[in-house]
């Protein structure tokens, strides 16, 4: 898994050392993703179809791309499809993307790069493995998230983030055990680079066998781990967690009693354990999701609809048609 690694985690910047005092929350849940395909057939893990809505909250969607190795010829992305109402974050772990998008946006994205692009009013997109990797094979491992935006922003322009390797801001846990990539939001007074509409943190954490990694937490948002790889536990009762599932912390929102700035989550590593976590502040919205659309009502997704058959929602360009 290369992502962005580093030899000695302990020259990065630490995260505060764990207060014995500090709330530490508990989990909710913990279930396995199911399995599927998605595009032109490459195999998906759904990470939060298992979860109920109001828990996922600003979250649509998350699916683990691969991981898998191909032989030559079988390398395998989407064809054109249109999105409106929302954000897509992509983040390839291993392997090698390319993406298109009507606005002229895209790129291609390798070993812990993120495209981060901005739906908004509406755009058409592509991803596909670049013509001499399909040649040749290779592996495959990504995750793709889709983060809601709030109905006051749901018809802005369409926007598109580059978010290269280089960028990510690395940290370790207290005691070096754990490589912590954050992507974007705030961890600890830490920024990622990644510019939301919608207030998240999203990072990629690797923890050595036995490690434990404590994050301090906003009160205000909700958090998830999804396990990648790997065995641990979560959460202050030390539930167990393994590769494909999915951990529902509880706790956020406004809760009494609470003296503390924050709540911390807590994830520890039986053997080599790689999670992807993620937070953020509800919407509070209704939601209304049906294919690439993510709007607030049935009417707002009939209109999505009418838009992209009438070609409102851009145009292929014609040398990639």
């Amino acid at each position: 898994m290369p992502a962005v690694t580093v030899e000695n985690p302990l020259t990065l910047p630490r995260l505060p050392e764990p207060v014995a005092a500090a709330p530490e929350r508990k989990v909710l849940a913990v279930e396995t993703a199911p399995s599927g395909f998605e595009g032109e057939g490459f195999p998906v893990r759904r990470a939060l179809a298992a979860i109920k809505p109001e828990y996922l909250d600003p979250f649509v969607m998350m699916d683990q791309m691969g991981e898998v190795d191909y032989a030559a010829g079988e390398p395998k992305g989407t064809p054109w499809h249109p999105h409106r109402g929302f954000e897509t974050v992509t983040y390839m772990i291993d392997g090698v993307i390319d993406h298109l998008d009507s606005n002229g946006g895209g790129g291609t994205i390798t070993n812990g790069d993120t495209q981060w692009m901005t739906a908004g009013a509406g755009i058409l997109h592509k991803e596909a493995p670049p013509e001499w990797l399909v040649q040749q094979g290779g592996l495959f491992h990504g995750i793709q998230l889709w983060v809601n935006l709030p109905g006051a922003q749901k018809m802005i322009a369409p926007k598109y983030q580059d978010i290269g390797s280089t960028s990510v801001v690395l940290l370790s846990s207290h005691d070096g055990g754990a490589l912590v990539r954050l992507i974007a939001g705030d961890l600890a007074g830490n920024v990622g680079p990644g510019s939301t509409h919608t207030p998240i943190t999203l990072l990629h954490a690797t923890l050595s066998p036995g490690a434990r990694l404590v994050m301090p937490w906003r009160k205000d948002f909700n958090a998830l781990a999804y396990a990648l790889s790997g065995r641990g536990t979560v959460g202050s009762e030390r539930r167990p967690i393994a590769g494909g599932q999915l951990a529902v912390f509880d706790g956020f929102g406004s809760r009494p009693g609470l003296a503390t700035a924050a709540d911390t989550i807590s994830i520890t590593a039986k053997d080599t354990l790689d999670v992807i976590v993620l937070g953020g502040e509800p919407i509070g919205e209704p939601v209304a999701h049906y294919g690439p659309f993510v709007m607030n009502t049935r009417e707002e997704l009939v209109q999505a609809f009418e838009d992209f058959k009438a070609g409102r929602l851009g145009t292929v360009p014609a040398h990639h048609a």
